[in-house]
């Protein structure tokens, strides 16, 4: 049970605050790697601000997140592929090998025949792998759960050549994120990590919340005994700690902490 797996932390947790803040809160809870998610926050889009951010606080970005959120549905167009494009070419200037996308809305042909038929190939091309993610059908009042995204139920998600499994996202989906990742343990390439509160919404919970209801102790276990090459980001709703700064700074050491305890890290072998 030895891996080189360490996790990263998601500026999505930061969507609200300046680039350069959310860098400094993730580098000094002792993260190595960040996940910036492209927002309406220029610093977030320009590669020459993110680097330089990078170097000042010691963190590296290996995972970009397109802007894909109800809230930037306007950032870099409202065009997917444009959005993909932009991000991959963000990623290319910051040495990132990843992109994160949302899944198309059923409405959305053309995306989604884009992600069945091109999205390998432009990958390869690119150099730089561009993996959807899982997302969950939507409740309003007591109607049933609807779905917008094209192709979540776990067959279909077939059609798509390298996943992103979110934990939470996967919770009030109803699916076990024990069975997702054996059956989809050659497409996934990275995870949102969090834990979820099982009341059916998106709730992103610290890892190691004991009112969350997902086994992330096994999962990580999983992870590592199976030698998951991919990486790892958490995701979380830092909501409740945005004004008490300390408090904040111990739910990201506190999350860091539980995830390396469960993936415990390869000795060197000695020369």
């Amino acid at each position: 049970m030895k891996t080189q797996l360490r996790p990263y932390f998601s500026t999505a947790s930061f969507v609200r605050m300046p680039m350069r803040e959310g860098l400094r809160h993730i580098a000094e809870a002792g993260y190595e790697g960040v996940e910036v998610m492209v927002t309406q926050d220029p610093g977030t889009q320009e590669p020459r601000q993110l680097a330089a951010a990078c170097k000042e606080f010691g963190v590296r970005i290996p995972v970009v997140h397109a802007p894909f959120l109800l809230i930037t549905r306007r950032v870099w167009g409202t065009d997917p592929l444009g959005k993909i494009y932009r991000a991959v070419q963000l990623a290319e200037e910051l040495e990132a090998p990843l992109v994160v996308v949302h899944p198309p809305y059923r409405w959305q042909v053309r995306f989604r025949r884009w992600i069945e038929s091109s999205l390998a190939e432009f990958s390869a091309r690119t150099g730089v792998t561009v993996a959807v993610e899982n997302m969950f059908p939507i409740t309003f009042g007591a109607e049933r759960g609807l779905t917008f995204h094209a192709g979540q139920q776990l067959d279909e998600l077939d059609a798509n050549p390298y996943l992103v499994l979110d934990t939470s996202h996967a919770a009030v989906a109803g699916i076990d994120i024990l069975e997702v990742y054996e059956r989809y343990r050659d497409k996934i390439v990275h995870v949102h990590l969090s834990n979820n509160a099982g009341k059916g919404w998106d709730s992103h919970l610290p890892v190691y919340d004991e009112g969350g209801v997902l086994p992330l102790d096994e999962f990580l276990q999983l992870l590592a005994n199976d030698g998951y090459q991919g990486t790892m980001s958490l995701e979380l709703n830092l909501q409740p700690y945005l004004q008490d700064p300390e408090a904040m700074h111990e739910v990201l050491v506190r999350n860091r902490e539980f995830c390396e305890a469960h993936l415990p890290v390869v000795e060197e072998a000695s020369s």
